[in-house]
């Protein structure tokens, strides 16, 4: 274990280049909504084909668009799972796994969740 962790650590910058360039994607069920977000679930694009307009509903266009923002975040969070998965040794993704509901995940923890801690 303290040889993967050696080997993680060393590999650190390259870790966070790939954290940096996860997207999260998705498309609504009628494929008139196209959503992009980073690894923190902060949107990136937002795509609307015009057909979407010919329903002027702003009520089911937000929910419709809300339901799409949060299937590319939840692709997001997969994917820094499966980078986790692959950079910390089973030991460590045991530990990740079973931190408790609501628990931050080690590779997707926001500023917010720092606190102090980031500045120590």
């Amino acid at each position: 274990m303290i040889g993967d962790l050696q080997r993680a650590r060393q590999n650190l910058g390259e870790t966070q280049r790939r954290i940096l360039e996860i997207r999260g994607t998705a498309s609504s069920k009628d494929r008139l909504i196209k959503v992009v977000v980073g690894p923190r679930g902060q949107l990136i694009d937002l795509e609307l084909d015009p057909r979407v307009f010919r329903n002027p509903d702003s009520k089911t266009l937000a929910a419709a668009i809300m339901e799409t923002v949060r299937e590319a975040v939840e692709d997001s969070q997969r994917q820094s799972r499966d980078l986790r998965d692959e950079l910390l040794p089973k030991d460590l993704r045991t530990l990740a796994e079973t931190r408790g509901p609501g628990g931050p995940d080690l590779l997707t923890i926001q500023d917010s969740e720092l606190g102090d801690k980031k500045d120590a």
